[in-house]
Protein backbone atom coordinates (compact mmCIF):
# COMPACT_ATOMS: atom_id res chain seq x y z
CA UNK A 1 0.00 0.00 0.00
CA UNK A 2 1.18 3.18 -0.96
CA UNK A 3 0.21 5.71 1.22
CA UNK A 4 0.75 9.77 1.60
CA UNK A 5 2.74 9.52 4.44
CA UNK A 6 5.40 6.93 2.71
CA UNK A 7 5.72 9.22 -0.17
CA UNK A 8 6.45 12.19 2.30
CA UNK A 9 8.97 10.71 3.77
CA UNK A 10 10.82 9.46 0.45
CA UNK A 11 10.50 12.75 -0.85
CA UNK A 12 13.17 13.87 2.02
CA UNK A 13 15.10 11.25 1.14
CA UNK A 14 13.70 9.65 5.11
CA UNK A 15 14.75 5.53 5.42
CA UNK A 16 11.82 3.85 6.56
CA UNK A 17 10.00 0.42 6.82
CA UNK A 18 6.77 -0.25 6.12
CA UNK A 19 4.84 -2.41 8.14
CA UNK A 20 1.33 -3.98 8.05
CA UNK A 21 -0.72 -5.46 11.24
CA UNK A 22 -4.38 -7.67 11.35
CA UNK A 23 -7.05 -4.84 11.00
CA UNK A 24 -8.84 -6.44 13.57
CA UNK A 25 -5.79 -5.93 16.24
CA UNK A 26 -6.85 -4.02 19.39
CA UNK A 27 -6.67 -0.16 19.15
CA UNK A 28 -3.84 1.52 20.80
CA UNK A 29 0.06 1.25 21.14
CA UNK A 30 0.41 -1.92 23.11
CA UNK A 31 -1.94 -3.93 20.68
CA UNK A 32 -0.03 -2.69 17.47
CA UNK A 33 3.50 -3.80 19.46
CA UNK A 34 2.15 -6.92 20.40
CA UNK A 35 1.01 -7.34 16.69
CA UNK A 36 4.17 -6.85 15.23
CA UNK A 37 6.76 -7.62 17.95
CA UNK A 38 7.65 -4.05 19.56
CA UNK A 39 7.54 -2.66 23.14
CA UNK A 40 4.56 -0.34 23.45
CA UNK A 41 6.76 2.28 24.74
CA UNK A 42 8.54 2.20 20.82
CA UNK A 43 5.34 3.15 19.10
CA UNK A 44 4.33 6.33 19.23
CA UNK A 45 0.68 7.97 20.49
CA UNK A 46 0.07 11.17 17.83
CA UNK A 47 -1.79 13.78 20.05
CA UNK A 48 -3.59 16.82 18.91
CA UNK A 49 -4.17 19.07 21.37
CA UNK A 50 -5.88 22.71 21.67
CA UNK A 51 -4.60 25.81 23.43
CA UNK A 52 -6.43 28.83 24.86
CA UNK A 53 -5.42 30.93 21.77
CA UNK A 54 -6.89 28.50 19.23
CA UNK A 55 -3.75 27.04 18.60
CA UNK A 56 -3.47 22.85 17.80
CA UNK A 57 -0.16 21.56 18.17
CA UNK A 58 1.16 17.65 17.94
CA UNK A 59 2.18 16.18 20.42
CA UNK A 60 3.96 12.64 20.43
CA UNK A 61 4.38 10.06 23.35
CA UNK A 62 5.79 6.65 23.87
CA UNK A 63 2.34 4.25 23.76
CA UNK A 64 3.53 3.16 27.14
CA UNK A 65 3.43 6.97 28.61
CA UNK A 66 1.06 9.64 29.95
CA UNK A 67 2.32 13.17 29.47
CA UNK A 68 2.76 15.38 32.81
CA UNK A 69 -0.24 18.28 32.46
CA UNK A 70 2.46 20.73 34.00
CA UNK A 71 5.03 20.15 31.30
CA UNK A 72 2.39 19.58 28.56
CA UNK A 73 1.29 23.38 29.52
CA UNK A 74 5.03 24.54 30.08
CA UNK A 75 6.06 23.14 26.65
CA UNK A 76 3.46 24.52 24.92
CA UNK A 77 3.10 27.85 26.30
CA UNK A 78 -0.05 28.26 27.59
CA UNK A 79 -1.88 27.22 30.95
CA UNK A 80 -4.78 26.57 28.95
CA UNK A 81 -4.95 23.47 26.87
CA UNK A 82 -7.11 20.26 26.57
CA UNK A 83 -7.22 16.99 24.17
CA UNK A 84 -8.69 17.76 20.56
CA UNK A 85 -11.87 15.75 19.96
CA UNK A 86 -12.47 13.69 16.80
CA UNK A 87 -13.66 16.31 14.35
CA UNK A 88 -11.18 18.71 15.53
CA UNK A 89 -8.49 15.74 14.82
CA UNK A 90 -9.99 14.97 11.73
CA UNK A 91 -10.42 18.72 10.85
CA UNK A 92 -6.51 19.43 12.00
CA UNK A 93 -4.72 16.34 10.60
CA UNK A 94 -7.29 14.80 7.59
CA UNK A 95 -7.42 11.63 9.46
CA UNK A 96 -9.34 10.02 11.99
CA UNK A 97 -7.93 8.72 15.51
CA UNK A 98 -6.28 5.96 15.35
CA UNK A 99 -3.63 6.11 13.18
CA UNK A 100 -2.73 9.78 12.77
CA UNK A 101 1.07 10.15 10.42
CA UNK A 102 2.63 12.48 12.45
CA UNK A 103 3.87 14.52 9.34
CA UNK A 104 3.06 15.39 5.81
CA UNK A 105 -0.28 16.82 6.53
CA UNK A 106 1.26 20.19 8.78
CA UNK A 107 0.57 23.38 7.72
CA UNK A 108 3.84 26.16 8.00
CA UNK A 109 4.29 27.43 11.73
CA UNK A 110 2.24 24.38 12.90
CA UNK A 111 4.25 23.11 16.44
CA UNK A 112 5.18 19.40 16.95
CA UNK A 113 6.49 17.92 19.93
CA UNK A 114 8.26 14.50 21.06
CA UNK A 115 8.74 13.55 24.11
CA UNK A 116 12.24 13.56 25.26
CA UNK A 117 12.54 9.77 26.14
CA UNK A 118 11.62 8.92 23.02
CA UNK A 119 15.04 9.48 21.21
CA UNK A 120 16.32 6.57 23.79
CA UNK A 121 14.75 4.05 21.13
CA UNK A 122 16.29 2.38 18.21
CA UNK A 123 13.63 2.53 16.29
CA UNK A 124 10.18 4.07 16.52
CA UNK A 125 6.54 3.00 14.85
CA UNK A 126 3.79 5.79 13.47
CA UNK A 127 1.12 4.89 12.23
CA UNK A 128 0.96 5.56 8.22
CA UNK A 129 -3.07 6.81 7.56
CA UNK A 130 -4.40 3.46 7.60
CA UNK A 131 -5.00 0.71 10.47
CA UNK A 132 -3.31 -2.06 9.95
CA UNK A 133 -0.33 -0.10 8.29
CA UNK A 134 2.95 1.19 10.33
CA UNK A 135 5.83 2.89 9.78
CA UNK A 136 9.13 2.13 11.34
CA UNK A 137 11.73 4.73 11.66
CA UNK A 138 14.54 5.92 14.11
CA UNK A 139 14.27 9.11 16.50
CA UNK A 140 16.06 11.28 14.68
CA UNK A 141 14.69 10.70 11.16
CA UNK A 142 10.70 11.15 13.17
CA UNK A 143 12.51 14.46 14.11
CA UNK A 144 13.47 15.79 11.18
CA UNK A 145 10.71 14.64 9.53
CA UNK A 146 8.10 16.53 11.47
CA UNK A 147 10.55 19.14 12.42
CA UNK A 148 9.64 18.58 16.11
CA UNK A 149 11.04 20.50 19.63
CA UNK A 150 12.24 17.79 21.81
CA UNK A 151 11.38 18.15 25.27
CA UNK A 152 10.44 16.09 28.48
CA UNK A 153 6.79 15.83 28.79
CA UNK A 154 6.90 12.59 31.05
CA UNK A 155 9.85 12.27 33.59
CA UNK A 156 8.60 14.14 36.98
CA UNK A 157 12.27 14.06 37.86
CA UNK A 158 13.47 16.25 34.82
CA UNK A 159 12.65 19.71 33.30
CA UNK A 160 10.62 19.86 30.33
CA UNK A 161 13.38 21.89 28.60
CA UNK A 162 16.56 19.36 30.05
CA UNK A 163 19.19 18.74 27.87
CA UNK A 164 19.40 15.23 25.93
CA UNK A 165 22.28 13.06 26.70
CA UNK A 166 23.33 13.56 23.16
CA UNK A 167 23.15 17.44 24.10
CA UNK A 168 26.73 18.81 24.66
Amino acid sequence: MDLPAHRFLEGLGIPHQRLSFPSDTEKGAAGVARALGYEPGQMVKTLIFETGAAERVLVMLGGDKNGISGHLKRAIGSRNIKLAGPDTVKEVTGYEIGSIPPFHWQTAGFRSFLDACLMDEELLGVGAGVWGEEILLTPQDLVTAVGAIVVNLTDKSKDVFSPSPADP
